[in-house]
């Protein structure tokens, strides 16, 4: 994929984004799409009456504002840098370019678009059927890419109690409540950074 996007030379730029700093808000014009080459990135949407939900963490190998290409004008959403990041800002003329005479990465794009919608199904059956200690279970798991065949089990660097209380949906001291428990447990450990072991899929598959 980027060696790919390295093909599109001027129409490319990588650009570096200290930690907590946007790379664009909401309702900014929506120009360009976003390929993540290293670190980490969150979504958020903020309502009329100023509250903030996190609705993803994009890591390396995601795109993020592809919204562009399908005739968003405006972000429908703020992205974040939660990590020192790396990223390659692709034009949204060239993005259309490829896609249309390159019929290769168009396919990839869309299976990754693919991914990204059914995960976003997964992440609304999950607020709307599953306890907050559940969801809290399955985000560690995403976020510690569990199940990425030589993915490490560790979330590097580590994210702040506030920030999984935005993306689970509740408080502060419930997510250091269940963070307790699932140490006591010996289903995460603080160990250079904030491990997560699989045995917490357990969490996940209680009644």
């Amino acid at each position: 994929m980027e060696k790919f996007l390295g093909t599109l030379r001027k129409a490319t730029k990588v650009i570096e984004y200290p930690i907590k700093r946007d790379v664009f808000l909401q309702g900014d014009p929506a120009s360009a799409v976003f390929y993540v080459h290293k670190g980490r990135v969150k979504l958020t949407v903020t309502s009329e009456q100023g509250r903030a939900a996190i609705i993803g963490v994009m890591s390396g190998g995601n795109f993020f504002g592809e919204g562009c290409v399908a005739g968003q004008h405006v972000r429908m959403m703020t992205a974040t840098a939660i990590t020192d990041c790396v990223l390659i800002r692709i034009d949204k003329p060239a993005m259309l370019a490829a896609l249309h005479e390159h019929h290769e990465f168009s396919e990839s794009f869309i299976a990754h678009a693919l991914t990204r919608n059914i995960g976003y199904e997964a992440d609304l059956v999950d607020q709307l059927f599953n306890s907050s200690e559940k969801r809290l279970a399955r985000i560690l798991l995403l976020l510690a890419r569990y199940g990425r065949e030589g993915q490490p089990e560790r979330i590097v660097p580590k994210i702040s109690h506030e920030t999984l209380a935005q993306m689970v949906g509740t408080t502060r001291p419930h997510i250091s409540r269940f963070m307790n428990k699932f140490r006591k447990l010996g289903f995460i450990e603080y160990k250079d950074g904030l491990r997560v072991h699989s045995s917490l899929i357990n969490i996940t598959l209680q009644n």
